[in-house]
């Protein structure tokens, strides 16, 4: 199976980033890939609450999944929406950070909301409370397709291991992790976070990631540190993205999850203790 990351570079108004998206899914498709995965935050990058209040949208009428849905029907691929900020219904006004795997029909086949919010101050001026507009998630999802089980994940997930252990051990050979990595944190942690989640699980991980400056209207904006990563499960690296926007492609074979979780078979070696 081909694997087509697709790396974005989006602003703060999803209307303005989806024709950029549609191409460079169509690009993927181009490219032979059968499986299609977009970054998170797809739809936009906003750290104003009231801006972001404004422009999202619930699920059902969010025009970004629904074109995403059509070009995944259009060309009939699996695609994951890596994730989309969305209104819900809660009490406090939270919104969902949520990912979709979209079958080649356009259906829905899985929803996952971010369980770990990204509240960390990376620098003086590098503050995020993610926490503050989004609500975090609380069921661990795994998707059966015909090219393997599918566990998703979304970005700062990637720093507990437990969540992909789970996964693992409930039967997961590929493991999503879009991402919209902070530039410092990125530079230092991502590719080492990455491989550590492939080796300890035996997994395929696929990371389509954002990369570059994300100008904000009302806001300073923020930097992402791209490298859309695809790691075999044996841990090496066998597709990097770089920094430019684009498509990069892998194959996925299956039979090394089996070869590496044959060779070291830890997920069955958890013992109890104190």
């Amino acid at each position: 199976m081909r694997a087509g990351l697709v790396q974005l570079t989006v602003g703060d108004d999803p209307a303005e980033n989806l024709p950029d998206t549609v191409a460079r899914v169509r690009a993927a498709v181009a490219g032979g890939a059968g499986f299609v995965l977009t970054p998170e935050c797809t739809n936009a990058l906003s750290s104003n609450r009231a801006r972001q209040r404004d422009l999202f949208r619930h699920e059902g009428d969010d025009p970004t999944l629904a074109a995403l849905r059509d070009e995944a029907t259009r060309a009939g691929v699996w695609l994951l929406v890596g994730s989309l900020g969305l209104l819900t219904e809660d009490a406090d006004g939270r919104f969902a950070n949520r990912s979709f795997l979209v079958g080649p029909d356009g259906r829905i086949v899985a929803r996952y909301d971010k369980i770990h919010m990204f509240d960390v101050n990376v620098s003086e001026t590098e503050v995020y409370r993610e926490s503050s507009g989004y609500r975090p998630g609380s069921r661990a999802v795994l998707a059966e397709t015909p090219f393997g089980r599918v566990g998703m994940t979304v970005c700062y997930d990637v720093r507990f291991p437990h969540l992909y252990r789970h996964l693992a051990q409930a039967g997961a050979e590929i493991i999503t992790v879009p991402a919209a990595f902070n530039h410092i944190t990125g530079a230092a942690h991502w590719e080492v976070l990455l491989r550590a989640r492939a080796i300890e699980t035996g997994c395929w991980v696929l990371a389509p990631a954002q990369t570059g400056f994300h100008p904000e209207r009302d806001g300073k904006g923020r930097r992402t540190h791209g490298h859309s990563l695809v790691v075999a499960p044996w841990g090496e690296v066998v597709s990097d993205a770089g920094v430019e926007p684009g498509v990069t492609f892998a194959e996925i074979d299956l039979g090394q999850v089996a070869a590496a979780r044959g060779r070291v078979p830890s997920l069955g070696h958890d013992r109890a203790f104190e």
